[in-house]
C-alpha cells in the first residue's frame, strides 16, 4: 500500500480520526467554556486562568495540569482557533494517515506537553539572569506549540513537497520550515521575552522538541522516504494580527 500519495489541495484532505475528534473537543469547549460561560456569566476569565500556562503557577502551586490543558484553550477571538485548527486539520491529518493514530497522537500531546516544560525552564533561566520577573505570570494559551512541531513533522516527512507562504511564495516544505523558525527567532529578538502576545519562543520550542522527538523516533526513517513524494499544493499561511494590548487580557498564543 502506497502512503506516499501527494495532498492535492482541489481535492480537501478529509479528517483524519484523531484529528476530527481534536478539533471537535477544542471546538465545543471553546464555544461553551470561553464563548458563552466566560463572556457571559463570569465576572473574570477564571476558566482561561486556571488552564492557561503559567510558569510562576506551575511551579510554585505545582499546577501540573496546565501543560497539557493549555492547548485546548483559546481567545475568544474566532480567527485564533480557526487558523489554529486549520493548520491541524492541513497537517495532521496526513501526517496521521502516514503514521497511525497511536504515534500521532502521542507526538502531538508530548511536542505540547514537552514544550510547556521547556517554555518553563527557560523563563525561569531568563528571570534568573536578570530578565523581567512579569514573564512568569504572563499566561500562554492555544495549541500552536504543538502545531508547530507537527509543521516541523512536515517538513522532514514531506520535505520536497512545495507549499505556499502567504499563498504567493513557493517552496519545498522544508524551507518553509526553516523560514518559519527564522521569523519566529525574529520576533524573539526583536520583541524581547515580553513584548509580543504571540509566544515565539514557544513555537520555537515546537520547532526544537518536535525535531528531538523525530530524531529519537524509530519512524524517521520511513520519514525520511515519505519525503520523496511528488509536489503538493498545500498552502500555509502564516498571519498573526496584532491585537490591541491596552484594552485586552495579554496572552501569548
Amino acid at each position: 500500500m502506497n502512503n506516499r500519495r501527494p495532498f492535492d489541495f482541489n481535492q480537501i484532505m478529509p479528517l483524519s480520526p484523531i484529528c476530527r475528534k481534536l478539533i471537535l473537543t477544542m471546538v465545543v469547549f471553546w464555544f461553551f467554556a470561553i464563548v458563552i460561560v466566560e463572556q457571559f456569566f463570569l465576572s473574570e476569565p477564571y476558566i482561561t486562568e486556571w488552564l492557561a500556562l503559567r510558569p510562576l503557577t506551575l511551579v510554585k502551586s505545582f499546577a501540573v495540569w496546565q501543560p497539557l490543558t493549555y492547548m485546548f484553550v483559546h481567545t475568544v477571538n474566532p480567527f485564533h482557533i480557526i487558523f489554529n485548527l486549520l493548520l491541524l486539520w492541513w497537517l495532521g491529518s496526513e501526517l496521521e494517515r502516514l503514521w497511525g493514530q497511536r504515534f500521532f497522537l502521542l507526538y502531538f500531546f508530548a511536542t505540547g506537553i514537552l514544550t510547556a516544560l521547556l517554555y518553563s525552564l527557560t523563563v525561569l533561566l531568563i528571570v534568573l539572569a536578570g530578565g523581567s520577573s512579569g514573564i512568569l505570570g504572563v499566561p500562554v494559551i492555544g495549541p500552536s506549540a504543538a502545531i508547530f512541531g507537527l509543521m516541523t513533522a512536515y517538513g522532514i516527512v514531506f520535505g520536497d513537497r512545495t507549499v505556499y507562504f502567504l499563498f504567493v511564495f513557493a517552496m519545498k516544505a522544508r524551507y518553509f520550515v526553516l523560514v518559519l523558525g527564522a521569523l519566529e527567532l525574529v520576533l524573539v529578538l526583536n520583541n524581547g521575552f515580553g513584548g509580543s502576545q504571540i509566544a515565539s519562543l514557544a513555537h520555537l520550542g515546537g520547532i526544537v522538541v518536535g525535531l528531538v522527538l523525530l530524531k529519537l523516533s524509530p519512524y524517521l526513517k520511513f520519514s525520511g522516504k515519505a519525503g520523496k513524494s511528488k509536489t503538493s499544493k498545500l498552502k500555509l499561511v502564516v498571519n498573526n494580527p496584532s491585537e490591541d494590548e491596552s484594552d485586552k487580557p495579554k496572552y501569548w498564543n
